[in-house]
C-alpha cells in the first residue's frame, strides 16, 4: 500500500488524466500550467512520486507506472507515521522469525537484519523502530552476561 499527500494525489491525478494524450510521458510544462503550482513544489512532488515508484520522472516528463492501492493523507507527517507503522509491522515479523526457542534474539543479530536484511533501514530508523516497539510493549530489552538481547512480550 502506498501513502501520499493530497498535493501528491492532485499531481498524480493530472498525470493519469494526460497519460492518454502524451504516450511518452506528460511534459513538465503541461503539468505546471494545469496545476498552477510553484515550480519548487511541483518538482518536489514529482521527485517524491518518482522515489515511491508511482511515476517515472525524467527529462522533464512524468510517466505513470502501476499504482496499485494508494492511501491519501492530509500531511507529510501523517504519511511518515503510516509508513513507520508499516515498517514497524515488518520489523516485528522479522523479529518473530529470528527469535530462538528461548524467546530471545540478540540485539546485534536483530539490528543487522534491519540494517542489511529485507528492510535495509538506516541506523537511526532502526533505533527508532526498536524504541517504538519497546514503548508499545511488544518487546523488552534484557541484559545477559554475553550481551544485550530482546524478548517478545506475550
Amino acid at each position: 500500500m502506498l501513502h501520499i499527500t493530497k498535493k501528491e494525489n492532485r499531481v498524480l491525478n493530472q498525470v493519469k488524466y494526460f497519460q492518454n494524450e502524451y504516450k511518452e510521458g506528460v511534459p513538465y510544462r503541461i503539468l505546471k500550467l494545469d496545476l498552477d503550482m510553484s515550480e519548487v513544489d511541483l518538482k518536489d512532488i514529482l521527485n517524491n512520486l518518482d522515489s515511491k515508484a508511482i511515476i517515472k520522472y525524467s527529462n522533464s516528463t512524468a510517466k505513470l507506472l502501476e499504482t496499485g492501492n494508494v492511501n491519501v493523507w492530509d500531511s507529510k507527517e501523517e504519511v511518515a507515521n503510516e509508513e513507520l507503522n508499516q515498517t514497524e509491522e515488518k520489523a516485528f515479523q522479522i523479529l518473530k522469525n529470528f527469535v530462538g526457542d528461548d524467546g530471545k534474539i540478540s540485539k546485534t543479530l536483530l539490528e543487522g537484519q534491519m540494517l542489511y536484511g529485507e528492510l535495509k533501514l538506516s541506523s537511526l530508523k532502526t533505533y527508532n523502530i526498536l524504541a517504538s516497539l519497546e514503548n508499545k510493549g511488544l518487546i523488552s530489552k534484557i541484559q545477559l552476561p554475553d550481551g544485550d538481547y530482546y524478548t517478545l512480550n506475550s
